[in-house]
Parts: structure tokens; sequence; C-alpha cells
């Protein structure tokens, strides 16, 4: 059985986007791309991958699997698997390894006791699901790490780090403004962590790009 203490940075990142109450979660519509992008960065933490930052191309810059021993965790296993299929840039390794990645994130999270699944009837014959945050007090812990660097001035280790520039990329860091006010010195400082990664930085451009398409789009429909 899976345990707090090998929480991933994308378990912990699905945590500080989701509503205690409601279980939606920030930023649904790009969630792919921000819960890739967050393993990815983890994987680049842990030695797995790197980054050639002098081979770019239009789906960003390149992204190896470094040879040696494989990652503990079955769901970082897989994805450095898929990294190591060929060589393609991180957009494209954002969109492989992001698809589904929630469902599987959040069976985790209950399998850990931090999310809490019910499932009713409505009108006595519809099933419904509902997802609600379980360990309060373990999300409570994150936010505070968060608020620390970003309001208190504290020096962030690397994961803390992670999720600071993968919350600012996403666009879903305001979500937490009632635990941490929102200003533009926390914006700066979390944009800082967010360009320190390239896994971050990867996450950014594509949920703008998406953000971009869909505005297009919704000028198009308008017009026509």
């Amino acid at each position: 059985m899976q345990t707090k203490n090998d929480m991933l940075i994308v378990e912990d990142l699905t945590l500080l986007m989701m509503d205690d109450k409601s279980g939606a979660i920030a930023g649904a519509g790009t969630l792919y791309y921000t819960l890739g992008g967050a393993v990815l960065v983890e994987l680049g933490l842990g030695g797995h991958t790197r980054a050639d930052e002098n081979d770019q191309g239009l789906n960003g810059v390149k992204v190896h699997a470094v040879a040696g021993r494989a990652p503990s965790d079955p769901l970082l296993r897989a994805a450095r698997t898929k990294v190591g299929e060929r060589v393609r840039g991180v957009q494209t390794l954002l969109i492989e390894i992001g698809t589904g990645m929630r469902e599987t994130v959040l069976d985790r999270l209950v399998e850990r006791g931090m999310l809490r699944q019910e499932t009713k009837k409505t009108l006595g014959l519809f099933r419904a699901t509902s997802t609600t945050v379980a360990d309060t007090e373990y999300k409570k812990a994150l936010v505070e790490k968060v608020r620390a660097v970003l309001i208190d001035g504290v020096e962030p280790d690397a994961r803390t780090a992670a999720l600071v520039g993968l919350l600012s990329a996403s666009g879903t860091l305001p979500t937490l403004h009632r635990f941490i006010p929102w200003s533009g010195k926390v914006c700066k400082r979390a944009k800082e962590l967010e360009q320190s990664s390239w896994g971050a930085e990867a996450v950014n451009a594509a949920v703008m790009r998406t953000v971009a398409a869909v505005s297009a789009g919704t000028v198009v429909a308008a017009t026509s």
C-alpha cells in the first residue's frame, strides 16, 4: 500500500489544485499538460531524464531518458519508459504522459487516504461519485510550504520550488488566494520559479497555446 512518505509531486500538485469540499480541480481544461509536466519535472529532479536546452524544435526542448536505475514508483517508471522510446519535444511528452493521468492520480490519492470517494444515487436511479479531500492537515501543510516561499521569502527546496513553478505555469495559483493573498510580488516570485524549470515552462507554453486556440474558436463562432 502506498504511504504519505512517498508522495509524488504530481499528487501534491493535484491536492493543491483541488477544492476541499467540491472536489473540483482548478485548470481542468488543460490538466493533462500540468500533470504531465509534474511527472516530467520529478523525473528530471531524480536524474532519470534530461532536457537538451541546445536542441529545440516546434515542440520545445528535446527530452532524453538517462541510463541507469529505473524509478521505483510504477507511475514514474512507466513515464520514464515512454520518454526512452524515442527522443521528442517536451510539448509532445506533456500530452503523451499527461493523458489519463488525472484518473491514475486520483485513484492513488484515494488509496493513500488523502481523498475520499462516495457514490450516491440521485433520483433513486443515477449513480454519481463525489471526490473530496480527506486529509486536510496534509494539504494544509503543503499550502504552508508554498506560502512560506511566496509570502515569507523562504528559500524553497527543489520539490517545493517545482510545486510553485507548476502552479504558476498552470495559471491556478490565484485559486489559493484565501491562504496566499494574490499580489504582484507573489506573481513575480512564482514566475521566477516557473522559469527556472524547463518542465514548468513547457506547461505554461502548452496552457497558453490551448487558451489562445479556445479564444480564437470562440471568436470564430461568435462572428460566423
